[in-house]
Formats: structure tokens, sequence, C-alpha cells
């Protein structure tokens, strides 16, 4: 019985892994696609609300005007000042991107986050020597939540020099207190405790999988950057499309 808890508790752990890894690659992924794809929807939204303005405009007939005026509420409104700059200042007052359209300069894209092998090397290690389910006591399990809560902070941003640091002062930190054998009961308990986790997890992975971002990153998990290229250049088209026919109805 031991052996089986044992057994579940490193399979639980390589799970919960795998169901980060993946959340911050969706995590990721989304920003990319909002950062690039984000203008083109937008774009899109306003032709088509444009059009089905221009064409009530010829029609006056009220169906017409109704998905005219549908097709406007669709389209984001400009965001006010606040929502523009919110907390995002610098020691001037502005955010950077603001800074750099008042000069002229080139705005600078958010960064890119995707941690690297040896990032993803150091996450899977650290989760696994750390991880809050091998604690056998509350005070230790508040120790290495508090720890890996940090570890999957430094995991999100791709930071691996300081992966590196939480690794060697893991290594430095008090060791685990020895495992203590355990009743039958207790056993049972802990096993059951595992399935339940493994169950909420399962759920996790799923939601993961099954949203918009999820099933794009599947299609090309190799590559997502091609895929991003390919729906951009189905935008484009989508887009040119839309100009052709704006510019027939407004002639």
């Amino acid at each position: 019985m031991e052996r089986a808890v044992r057994a579940a508790e490193q399979a639980l752990i390589e799970f919960e892994i795998a169901v980060e890894t993946f959340r911050v690659e969706v995590e990721n992924f989304s920003r990319l696609h909002h950062q690039k794809l984000g203008p083109m929807y937008t774009r899109l939204d306003e032709l088509d609300a444009l059009i089905a303005e221009a064409r009530a405009a010829r029609t006056g007939d009220p169906e017409d005007v109704r998905k005219a005026q549908s097709a406007r509420a669709l389209v984001m409104p400009m965001p006010g000042v606040d929502e523009l700059f919110g907390d995002w200042m610098d020691s001037d007052g502005l955010p950077p991107e603001a800074a750099a359209m008042l000069t002229d300069r080139p705005v600078q894209p958010p960064r890119r986050v995707r941690p690297s092998d040896e990032a993803r090397k150091l996450y899977r290690e650290l989760a696994r020597k750390a991880h809050p389910d091998l604690a056998r006591d509350e005070k230790e399990r508040e120790r290495r939540e508090e720890f890996i809560t940090r570890v999957n902070a430094a995991y999100g941003r791709g930071d691996e020099a300081l992966l590196r640091e939480l690794s060697e002062e893991w290594a430095a930190g008090p060791a685990p207190a020895a495992t203590r054998l355990s009743e039958s009961e207790e056993l049972y308990a802990r096993l059951e405790w595992l399935a339940r986790r493994k169950e909420l997890l399962t759920v996790v992975a799923r939601d993961l999988e099954d949203s918009a971002i999820g099933a794009m990153l599947r299609m090309a998990p190799d590559d997502p950057d091609r895929l991003l290229e390919e729906i951009a250049e189905q935008l484009l088209a989508q887009v040119a499309e839309r100009e052709a026919e704006l510019a027939a109805l407004v002639q």
C-alpha cells in the first residue's frame, strides 16, 4: 500500500507538471495571438459594420437597418484614456507605448515569452522535488506551496536564471521531514485524496484543451508561429474582400 501511495504521488506530480506546462503555453500563445491578430479582427468587425451601414443606406429596408445596428454594436469601442494608460506608467508618468507614440518612436510589442528547454527542465526538476503533495505535515506543505508559487511565476516568465537560483535555494534549504510509516487507514485516505486531486486536474486539462486557444495550439504544437502566420494570411485576404465589397457599395 505504501508503494502504491508513492507511485500515485509521483504520477500526480508528473500530471500537474504537464498541465502547468500546457497552461503556460496556452497563455503565451493567447498573448501572441491577441498581439498579432487582434487588430485584424477589429478591422474585419469595422468593415462588416461599414458594409451593413452602406447597404442599409442604399435600400432603406428596416431589416437592413437592424442588421447594420447589430453589426455596429459588435465593433469594439476605442478605449478611454484610463484604459489606455492604466497603471503602466514609467518615471515620466507615461507608459512606454504611449511615450513611443508621442515621440514618433516605434512601439515595441509585448515581450515574447516562451520558456526555453533548459527552463522546462529546471521547472520539472523543482516541481518533482518541492511539490506540496509530498509534504507530510501542514507546516511543510505551507513551505512547499510558497516555494512552488515562486517557481511557477519564474517559469511563466521564462526566467531561466531565477529558476537556477530557486534550484540552489531548495538544495540549501531544510531537508524534508523523514517519511514516517503510515497506518493503513491513512494510506487509504491518501490514495483517495490523490484520486480526487487527479480528477480536478483532469477537468482543468480538459478545459485548456477545449478552449479556442488550446485547440489552435494542438493543431501546431511544434510550430505555433507558422499557424499564426497562416491565420494572419487568411484574415488579410478577408480584409481585402470586405474592402472591395465596401468600395462597390459606396460608389
